[in-house]
């Protein structure tokens, strides 16, 4: 059996362009984060096209199972497809690299166990020192992250 293939994607590839990567937290929660166009995403995110576009497609063919919780007919409620299936939607924060701004919050989060074994590995690498459900978080290349408080 052939081994699956893995293009890495480079930062230089996402630079002023939408990319949207994944990440979990220390209880498994799941979420969504849209970079628009911000470069300042954690390497684990480029690791793999494949697996990436994977979890997109896992993922938005979930059936939905709870209501947006972002105001309606608001700019955040198109984003909010993501939070309908489970898991936290984030959003950068114009202007300030590695910054993000919590869109939506599932009331009843996915987590990591959902996910097929093969992404679950995957999602691993994306583990995020923080709880997911802050309103502001900082989060740097190398995986590192904080929540903002300002």
């Amino acid at each position: 059996m052939k081994a699956p293939t893995h293009t890495p994607l480079t930062r230089e590839e996402i630079t002023g362009v939408e990319f949207d990567w994944f990440a979990t937290d220390p209880s498994g929660f799941v979420a969504q984060f849209l970079a628009a166009g911000d470069d300042t995403v954690p390497a684990a995110a480029l690791a793999s096209e494949e697996l990436l576009e994977a979890t997109h497609v896992w993922l938005d063919t979930r059936p939905e199972t709870e209501e947006t919780s972002a105001p309606a007919g608001g700019f955040d409620e198109h984003l909010c497809a993501p939070q309908r299936r489970g898991a936290f939607v984030y959003d950068h924060v114009p202007g300030e690299a590695g910054v993000y701004r919590l869109v939506a919050a599932p009331r009843t989060p996915i987590t990591l166990d959902a996910f097929p074994a093969h992404l679950q590995a995957y999602l691993g690498t994306l583990r995020l020192p923080v709880a997911l459900g802050a309103a502001r978080l900082f989060i740097r290349p190398d995986g590192t992250a904080e929540v903002l408080t300002d």
